[in-house]
């Protein structure tokens, strides 16, 4: 039977102790799944039409970047809808349309079908992404989100480390094989939520109310519209892991690096955020753990322009992926308690556009300054740059929120 959750949060007396209920080890589960299941086939899609069937690289480099672009662009309306029907529905229809998708690019062999099934899987995230977030706020309670959304990182890293393994493993078996693996593992999450997560039953609207306004709302939110547009800096620092730090570990270590460099950065989420998330909270307040959490960062980039070897870059990634780990949960903290009571879904689907918009920005401006550093023989430049970046960021951080109470 539906529990007629709602998506507002939980307002009776704080429990004394965090202990999952099924509904949260579905979510969590689930995480897992999804980012494993991602990750088992899209590395493996440049290998598969490149490599193997000689397509271009800006074929495929069109192809990935039409379903982040679909997938993103989708999610803004995605945690509006969830406002108005409830997460559930969304998510499971999500989950099952990815599967359709990735499962149909195993089959493709011409452009254009590739196209639309990476369409297809970008409209599938673009569902379940800020419903699943919602979700999460909805059945968790306020002094509980912070560890909440930590463990869903972790579980996510750890898909993040499992999925190319068996992406890896699968592809000596076919391309095709390892797409409709990672379909049928959205297949399986789409039954996990289907059991584990309950019914939310939305607020009820005002007739005639759109099911945009709650889009509406956070745009005209002064503060959290400040917040989404400083998150982009955030985010442009983000990407660089896969862009101006791999290169600079492929030039110190060659090709082979990547594999501790990311290893290591997963493994530390897996094995240490948790609990260090849970050390920050016994000392910080959210806010100026965010601060905080993006001044480390942007630290870490500054001192990866003074390595000079690997080892020397790992321990700078260690810094870095400290201060990744603890924003996650922090931003995600806040953009919940941000949110107006039944608006949640809207608020995390506005909060995507830092997150496109960052993205972007930092894979093209990540590759610019690498070139443009060389091109000056100022190997520093492009890492004082991303510093200053993240020093700005951090300063802006502490204006856009200055709205808040104190005890946020």
């Amino acid at each position: 039977m539906p529990c007629g959750c709602t998506l507002s949060p939980v307002t009776s007396a704080p429990a004394p102790a965090f202990r999952p209920s099924a509904a949260q080890l579905g979510l969590i589960g689930v995480t897992f799944l999804m980012w494993g299941g991602f990750f088992l086939v899209i590395p493996l899609i440049t290998v598969h039409f490149v490599d193997g069937l000689g397509w271009a690289a800006a074929s495929v480099g069109l192809v990935l970047g039409v379903r982040q672009l679909t997938q993103q662009g989708l999610t803004v309306f995605g945690g509006a809808w969830a406002d108005r029907i409830g997460p559930k529905p969304l998510i499971l229809a999500g989950c099952l349309i990815r599967t359709l998708g990735f499962g149909w690019m195993g089959f493709a062999e011409t452009l254009p079908v590739l196209l639309a099934a990476s369409v297809l899987a970008g409209i599938g995230g673009g569902l379940f992404d800020a419903p699943k977030s919602a979700a999460i706020t909805a059945v968790t309670r306020d002094e509980h989100r912070g560890r909440m959304f930590s463990l869903i990182s972790m579980a996510g890293n750890l898909g993040m480390v499992t999925g190319p393994l068996l992406g890896a493993w699968l592809a000596g078996v076919g391309f095709r094989t390892a797409a409709l693996w990672a379909g049928s593992v959205y297949l399986l999450a789409f039954a996990v939520l289907a059991l584990t997560l309950p019914r939310m039953t939305p607020p009820a609207r005002a007739a005639g109310a759109s099911s945009l306004d709650g889009l509406r709302i956070a745009l005209q939110d002064r503060v959290f519209r400040r917040f989404t547009l400083v998150l982009c800096g955030y985010f442009l620092l983000s990407t660089q892991l896969n862009v101006a730090v791999t290169l600079k570990a492929v030039a110190l270590a060659g090709p082979a690096a990547t594999g501790p460099l990311y290893g290591l950065s997963a493994g530390l989420a897996v094995l240490l955020q948790y609990p260090l998330l849970r050390l920050v909270e016994r000392h910080i307040p959210t806010r100026p753990a965010l601060v905080t959490a993006v001044l480390v960062v942007a630290a870490a980039l500054g001192l990866m322009g003074f390595a000079v070897t690997f080892p020397q870059l790992l321990a700078c990634v260690v810094l870095y992926s400290l201060g990744t780990m603890l924003v996650y949960p922090t931003q995600q903290t806040l953009t919940a308690r941000l949110a107006p009571e039944g608006r949640v879904g809207s608020y995390f689907g506005f909060s995507a556009i830092s997150l496109g918009v960052g993205g972007a920005l930092g894979n093209f401006l990540g590759g610019l300054l690498v070139d443009t550093g060389a091109r000056l023989n100022l190997p520093t430049l492009p890492w004082l740059t991303l510093m200053a970046v993240g020093l700005v960021t951090a300063a802006g951080l502490r204006w856009a929120l200055r709205g808040m109470g104190e005890e946020k």
